[in-house]
């Protein structure tokens, strides 16, 4: 395991919020939701703090957020504006480095090891950084340093809004361990449904398991859990990332024979799906169906749209014809996927965010 890496996880503080509230004075100390009118069918992109003490949190549908916070804000997303302000963040990263892998408009992994400035330690990188953001820019970012980008991810979610967590070779393990399952990366709903089941809540609980137990319990989840709970995580900083698709699958418990069941799992999917490309900023013209039988024979099918979408509806529909067009019902399913393909970006006049 190498521990002599030196990575930053920025992530801006309710940027598309943030933005808004710093260029209109009139909505600062106030709940602003971004997402369109609340009377028609949009999701929340982000919202400001003011407005998550209500529950309102991103990929929620405007019209919930409206009853949760009857007295916010909602207004449309500026998303050209947006970019812009992302592509500034950017080039103060790049005074620091070149190696810098995007996640989306308002979070990045930085690799500092070997750093333009010459500086020695990533904790002050990351502080100036931030110091820089805020000077420039008036916004706030929050920070997580470590010696890999799983551990780096989570620390800087820890002290949101504004923070800089460090977390240290040795001092990893015990970081780890009390820290939820459910803040792990790449833990979705239904992987921490099935830790809790296991009477798995935090690092602690999953670091009693055995690697064996965890992969015959959670398959490829199991493995990387029992590597990252140990702080066992050598991916590099990527520049060259860029995604190509979307997609989420699951093995069930138990062989599923009842279309219902698949029917929901692709809906379930959808609407995950739905929120990662609108994180990314992205939409996608094929929607690919994956089906593995009980006898582990794998098919999987596609369907390429007229138009982009990231609308879940939409790739739900699709999804679900393709299930109707392949599966006779008459053998068990072990694992269903739902994956969109053929990507590009969204540009801000067609944006779903503005609830269009």
């Amino acid at each position: 395991m190498d521990t002599s890496r030196k990575i930053i996880h920025i992530d801006m503080d309710a940027f598309y919020a943030s933005v808004e509230q710093r260029d209109h004075p009139e909505f600062r100390g106030k709940p602003l939701i971004i997402g369109g009118d609340p009377n028609k069918r949009g999701v929340v992109s982000t919202c400001s703090y003011e407005a998550r003490k209500f529950g309102v949190h991103s990929a929620m549908p405007t019209r919930q957020a409206a009853k949760l916070c009857p007295n916010g804000i909602f207004i449309h997303g500026n998303m050209a504006h947006y970019v812009e302000v992302s592509s500034q963040i950017r080039e103060i990263f790049s005074r620091y480095t070149d190696i810098i892998e995007p996640l989306s408009l308002d979070e990045a992994y930085l690799d500092v090891t070997e750093n333009k400035k010459g500086m020695k330690s990533a904790t002050l990188v990351a502080r100036e950084i931030q110091q820089t953001i805020y000077r420039e820019l008036g916004l706030t970012a929050s920070a997580g340093v470590s010696f890999n980008k799983f551990i780096a991810k989570i620390a800087s979610d820890f002290k949101k809004p504004a923070g800089i967590t460090v977390v240290t070779p040795e001092e990893a393990e015990a970081f780890l361990e009390q820290i939820p399952v459910t803040k792990f990366y790449g833990v979705g709903k239904v992987t921490a449904e099935k830790l809790h089941r296991l009477g798995i809540e935090t690092g602690a609980d999953l670091k009693k398991w055995s690697e064996w137990d965890l992969i015959r319990e959670l398959h490829k989840h199991g493995y990387h859990l029992y590597r990252h709970v140990r702080g066992r995580s050598n991916n590099i900083v990527n520049p060259h990332r860029d995604r190509k698709s979307v997609g989420k699958e699951t093995t069930f418990e138990f062989n599923v024979l009842d279309n219902r069941i698949l029917e929901q799992s692709l809906m379930n999917f959808a609407k995950k799906v739905e929120e990662r490309l609108i994180k990314l900023q992205k939409h996608g013209k094929t929607v690919v169906l994956k089906l593995r039988y009980s006898d582990f024979t794998t098919i999987t099918k596609r369907l390429t749209l007229n138009e982009y979408t990231n609308d879940a509806n939409q790739i739900y529909q699709a999804a679900a014809l393709l299930l109707r067009e392949s599966y006779t019902g008459q053998d068990s399913i072990r694992l269903i996927g739902l994956t969109v393909t053929n990507l590009k970006p969204v540009y801000f006049e067609n944006l779903r965010l503005e609830g269009l």
